[in-house]
């Protein structure tokens, strides 16, 4: 789909369900959304993958000039402000990963963990750079190609589909596009912002990444803790160079759901009640807290600490096969209550009305047909409820 974002129309790709938590990719320089493929795959089951096409890159507007961190940053938040997303997870590999430390420092409230895959606060050479410019300026693209492929994929992979991939990318690239962003590289010092950031973060780095090497990583994962962001995590892609994601996608999306999974410093009662929240609603949730006595308070930190801090919150299932997942349990167990909330939440968690029905039928045949015809009424009296308006 394509939004406007300030004085472009930005392209972008989104993959999950509507209503599951929003999660944000950023590609790299001279690559477009599609060097998150494998790991969009496997994150659309439980987020809302955002992937941007960048300023000059894919199939987004290109404008003249040097371009900045901070307005490649402001794309980012526009898009988000297009979609309608508020906070999000934000991923990056290379300038992806500087843009999301200029989004983080600039949009705190907005950013719920970061994950930055071979990339720094500062990549230094500022001449090299100009003259990098200079050539894709005067002579096209063309002229850094082969530099650039042996920078990001190992000498065995180069000749390989993926990477013959990764050379259309980069020849698709827009010149306005390649050298605007790479000046905002050269231009760029996240030192002292990113110092700040308390934010979870994973940080990613090929152990034969020249161009931003594992002490570059080392770096700026130290920075992070040191800013005292929790939950900060790192790991080296073995036999990768700058583009693990697709190099070595298998091992860069383990880490990532790893990370996820886990996200939140181990604080799973906060996890918990925002999950609890998103999926029956703020005012349920409230009316169950607030009613809580000394009698039944540690049973609800119970709940909302294991069910849905604990299980809820883990990247294995989306949210919405979670749901019909309770909805059958509970429907062959004949818990009518329970059922009731949690069919009323799936306005929340995406499930359609076809997926519900499909889900009571196999109750029919594993549960019993009067479980499933019991469900069945169930759902259509709700139905009627909130066609009607109630």
């Amino acid at each position: 789909m394509f939004v406007m974002a300030g004085d472009i129309n930005v392209h972008v790709r989104i993959d999950g369900r509507d209503g599951s938590p929003p999660l944000a990719l950023l590609h790299s320089l001279g690559t477009d959304h599609r060097v998150w493929d494998d790991q969009a795959a496997a994150l659309a089951r439980s987020f809302r993958v955002i992937r941007p096409d960048m300023r000059g890159h894919g199939l987004t507007e290109s404008t003249p000039g040097d371009y900045t961190m901070a307005q490649l940053a402001g794309d980012v938040a526009a898009v988000l402000d297009a979609l309608g997303v508020g906070a999000a997870v934000i991923g990056g590999i290379s300038i992806g990963g500087m843009i999301a430390q200029e989004f983080a420092a600039r949009h705190p409230g907005r950013t719920e963990a970061l994950m930055l895959c071979d990339t720094a606060m500062a990549i230094p050479s500022l001449e090299s750079w100009r003259e990098r410019v200079a050539s894709v300026r005067g002579q096209g693209i063309g002229a850094i190609e082969d530099g650039v492929l042996a920078r990001w994929v190992t000498p065995g992979f180069i000749d390989a589909p993926p990477a013959r991939g990764l050379r259309a990318m980069l020849r698709g690239t827009s010149i306005d596009g390649y050298a605007g962003c790479a000046m905002a590289i050269a231009m760029a010092d996240l030192g002292p912002t990113t110092r700040r950031l308390k934010v979870p973060a994973l940080v990613l780095v090929g152990d034969g990444d020249v161009s931003t090497p594992v002490a570059s990583a080392q770096a700026l994962m130290t920075a992070l803790v040191e800013a005292g962001a929790p939950d900060v995590r790192f790991a080296v892609i073995e036999n990768a160079a700058h583009i693990p994601t697709v190099e070595k996608s298998a091992d860069v999306t383990r880490a990532m759901l790893d990370f996820l999974a886990a996200r939140g410093g181990g604080d799973a009662y906060e996890a918990g009640l925002g999950v609890r929240r998103a999926v029956l609603g703020p005012a349920h949730v409230a009316r169950s807290l607030d009613g809580a006595t000394e009698f039944d308070r540690d049973f609800q930190r119970f709940i909302t600490e294991t069910a849905w801090g604990k299980v809820w919150t883990r990247p294995g299932l989306p949210r919405a096969m979670r749901s019909l997942l309770v909805l059958a349990i509970t429907a062959s167990l004949g818990r009518e209550e329970e059922f009731k909330l949690h069919l009323r939440a799936t306005r929340n968690t995406g499930a359609t009305r076809e997926e519900i029905a499909e889900t009571l039928m196999q109750v029919a045949v594993y549960a019993g047909v009067p479980a499933a015809n019991s469900a069945f009424r169930m759902a259509k009296a709700i139905f009627r409820e909130e066609e009607e308006g109630g």
